[in-house]
């Protein structure tokens, strides 16, 4: 009687049922326990705003929508001209910085020479101007740059999350390893809708499964303080984006952004659960790569 949910556990059972058997012994066959998803029910008279957070809803705002920035004032914006190019590559074109940039011919501005280099301001990494040009127009175009180096932020980052919104909490009952506190329910809705020119292919349809998505945090400090992280995340609209699913394959679907979220509420078998002593601080981390960090927040 093998019961489990890791991947080895199947592979294990089946092997071992067919070896018992062989040996004319008994073999009790049991299922794999199925994750609980959601808490017991709710009324909405035990739906209590979360403390420290004046809200308990964000809707995508029309100021949070794609705005065109034209690409030669954000990168001036972040960088300062090098007189003396350094004797080493820039690691956009992989051309030497001395030279002229791969993407002369490709790229003409009128302010920008092909031979031109710049350094970026909080981390000091160098590329020809005309580089950053390129990779600021191959992205999202919201008036900020990356640094391809170090992954310094330079500006306010925002993503192409489609329009919806979300909704925050506290339900009377605790998560599995958080006894001693109640849950702060987080719900994510998006409909499906149209492509626009920020998506990957504009015009077409896009599918939403799986909303509303439930998520949870045990109510506490570290997890308001991420919360309020989270909401920033949403307004800026870095929760989701449109891409091809990871466990389905389907094209043209809301998918997540790299911020992970808890789902299951009252198991841990998936991964996408509780206890995880690690994932508030795994979390902050994936915000901070977003350039959402703690400095963010007002006291």
């Amino acid at each position: 009687n093998l019961t489990g949910s890791g991947p080895v556990h199947p592979a294990l059972a089946g092997m071992t049922g067919i070896l018992m058997c062989a040996a004319g012994l008994p073999v009790c066959l049991t299922r794999a326990p199925k994750p609980i998803l959601h808490p017991p029910s709710v009324s909405k008279s035990d739906l209590k705003p979360v403390p420290g957070i004046n809200s308990i809803r964000r809707k995508t705002k029309k100021k949070h929508l794609r705005k065109g920035k034209n690409p030669e004032d954000v990168v001036r914006r972040y960088t300062e001209k090098i007189k003396t190019a350094p004797d080493e590559d820039c690691t956009i074109c992989m051309e030497r910085l001395a030279t002229a940039s791969g993407y002369e011919g490709v790229l003409s501005y009128k302010g920008i020479k092909p031979e031109l280099v710049g350094k970026l301001g909080k981390c000091g990494h160098m590329y020809h101007l005309l580089c950053l040009v390129a990779m600021y127009k191959n992205g999202n175009k919201d008036g900020s740059l990356q640094c391809p180096t170090c992954k310094a932020i330079y500006g306010e980052k925002t993503g192409t999350q489609p329009p919806g919104k979300m909704e925050y909490h506290v339900i009377p009952h605790s998560l599995p390893g958080c006894s001693d506190t109640k849950t702060i329910r987080i719900v994510y809705d998006i409909p499906a809708g149209i492509q626009t020119t920020e998506h990957p292919n504009p015009g077409k349809k896009y599918s939403a499964r799986g909303f509303p998505r439930h998520c949870y945090l045990p109510d506490n400090e570290k997890s308001r303080k991420v919360l309020k992280l989270l909401i920033m995340a949403w307004d800026r609209r870095l929760i989701f984006t449109i891409g091809t699913s990871s466990t389905t394959g389907e094209t043209d679907t809301v998918v997540w952004n790299e911020i992970h979220h808890k789902t299951e509420f009252g198991s841990n078998l998936t991964g996408h659960g509780y206890p995880d002593p690690n994932y508030l601080d795994n979390v902050m981390r994936e915000l901070a790569a977003q350039g959402i960090g703690e400095d963010n927040l007002k006291d």
